[in-house]
């Protein structure tokens, strides 16, 4: 007789009501607004933060490239702990950090107290990010996991996209200032720590604790040094120098001592099996072009209205709603149809599709383009980032046991913060340079421009007292605004490359039906 069994390789939790989810998710999502929100907040904050505490152009790079250094970096060694160790344990201990490095950073007095202070806030936040996606993971099955993935897409991409806007209104408003683009996360972060202390309750799979040091110091230089170099090349040193060589040299280097350590560990930080399955693969070369999109989007938009189009902070956040609401509904909606539905993919290669149709269309702007049509740019382009980015996370969660839950989840969101901070590190570069061709070509064009073509080629590539427009000479205030404008459509069209390259890592994923168990069980085997 042959009887068909299966075998389970985690032990059988009892299943969370509907009700039960949503409480979890409550707090969940108030500490991932909070994190995402403290890292975009402060985009068009920082001018006025530098001169208020009298800091230079490289620690107003820091300010910003310091949080994201700690959150990439940190973010698989939370994801690999939180298959260890308690999550409920970790998340608190994640939002406790966020707290007190948010109060830090308000009280900061100078610069390098409040790159210290955002050092800390960056690793609560990748620890946020990470375990956010392991507990979803774990509390719920892949089959019903679309529609509360799209709650958490949808906070995540409304955060990243309200954070200037926040911070444009704080400062915009006198009698606040810009500490409160700091204080203002914190009561929401204490209220998700009470509800999570409440009503967070996830089964405990005792396993012995052997975490992968060596790993974890290999993966924070392999991620460091290609952030590092992007940061100061242009700068401090040309791109192709002997500088840059040791750079991408080191990040080679490093990059081989890590794949042979988590080859060969017992409890690796990035477990290689998963990131080997075709699956995990494709959606990582997919995360990183989304990340291109999340990261950079609202931060040269943002500069785009303000520098380009002469809005003021607030005004800016304002005009990029069409954004947002693109970003609301198209992960919302994906998710909702996922789990009506249990199909994934087609709403992957959708939002591929809308993605680069959206940053091609912003490709195309210039300082004279029509608010409808920068608009409808930034509304394909939101919808697209909705229904890929917490798609992905759930195609790869499909794939692995809730054991590996944490650890696979994190590796998706690690390669996305990595290929969004790298990402919009070189576009940047490529802005600055071509903003300074355009102006030197400008200026030859203008009386004595000759002289003032030179002045600028010998200030090399750090135009901030540019961006100062509103005090400039009305002429050069306005070469200025054109430069800015005509030069944003090459950085976006950079962007499109990146979403055309994920649209192509979609439409190659293998699409394995979602099951209804949050542990994975094996394939059923035939027992004569």
């Amino acid at each position: 007789m042959t009887v068909t069994e299966t075998r389970p390789q985690a032990p059988a939790a009892p299943e969370l009501t509907h009700r039960e989810i949503l409480e979890i998710l409550v707090g969940l999502l108030a500490a991932l607004f909070t994190a995402m929100l403290s890292s975009t907040i402060v985009s068009n904050a920082l001018p006025t933060i530098i001169a208020d505490l009298e800091g230079s152009q490289t620690q107003y790079t820091w300010v910003l490239t310091a949080s994201l250094l700690a959150t990439t970096v940190s973010t698989p060694i939370w994801g690999k702990l939180s298959d260890l160790m308690s999550k409920k344990l970790l998340v608190q201990l994640a939002i406790s950090l966020f707290v007190v490095g948010s109060a830090l950073a308000g009280m900061a007095h100078n610069v390098p107290f409040l790159i210290g202070a955002r050092v800390l806030q960056g690793l609560a936040m990748g620890g946020l990010m990470a375990l956010a996606q392991a507990i979803i993971g774990a509390a719920i099955p892949p089959r019903d996991r679309g529609r509360y993935s799209g709650y958490m897409g949808a906070v995540m991409a409304v955060a990243t996209v309200s954070g200037p806007l926040i911070g444009g209104v704080i400062v915009d408003t006198s009698w606040l200032g810009w500490r409160w683009c700091f204080y203002v996360c914190v009561p929401l972060a204490v209220i998700s720590l009470v509800i999570l202390q409440k009503y967070l309750h996830l089964p405990l799979f005792k396993r012995e604790v052997k975490v992968d040091y060596v790993g974890a110091v290999l993966i924070s230089i392999t991620a460091s040094l290609p952030l590092l170099w992007v940061t100061f090349a242009g700068h401090d040193f040309d791109w192709i120098s002997w500088q840059s060589v040791l750079f991408v040299g080191g990040t080679i280097l490093f990059g081989i001592l890590t794949v042979m350590v988590e080859n060969r560990v017992r409890e690796p930080l990035v477990p290689l099996k998963v990131v080997r399955q075709r699956t995990t693969a494709l959606a990582i070369v997919a995360s990183m072009a989304v990340g291109v999109a999340m990261f950079g989007s609202a931060l040269f938009l943002g500069q785009y209205f303000q520098v380009a189009r002469g809005y003021s902070a607030t005004e800016a956040g304002l005009l990029t709603i069409p954004m947002m609401l693109g970003s609301f509904i198209g992960s919302v909606g994906a998710g909702q149809m996922v789990t009506r539905f249990g199909k994934w993919k087609r709403y992957l290669i959708a939002g591929g599709v809308l993605l680069t149709a959206g940053l091609g269309i912003l490709g195309t702007i210039d300082h004279t383009s029509p608010y409808w049509y920068v608009g409808l740019g930034m509304l394909f382009m939101g919808i697209g980032m909705g229904m890929m980015m917490q798609n992905l996370v759930l195609a790869v969660q499909n794939t692995v046991d809730v054991s590996e839950i944490g650890a696979s989840s994190a590796s998706v969101a690690f390669f996305r913060s990595l290929g969004g901070a790298v990402g919009v590190a070189v576009l940047g570069a490529v802005l600055a340079t071509r903003v300074k061709d355009l102006l030197i070509e400008g200026l030859l064009h203008g009386p004595g421009g000759a002289a003032a073509a030179a002045k600028l080629q010998q200030g090399g590539s750090d135009g901030t007292s540019l961006l100062d427009v509103n005090h400039l000479p009305p002429q050069l205030a306005e070469l200025v605004r054109q430069s800015y404008g005509d030069a944003t459509g090459r950085i976006f069209l950079i962007a499109a490359a990146c979403a055309l390259v994920s649209l192509i890592a979609v439409l190659f994923i293998k699409e394995i039906p979602l099951r209804r168990t949050v542990a994975k069980l094996d394939e059923p085997i035939e027992l004569d």
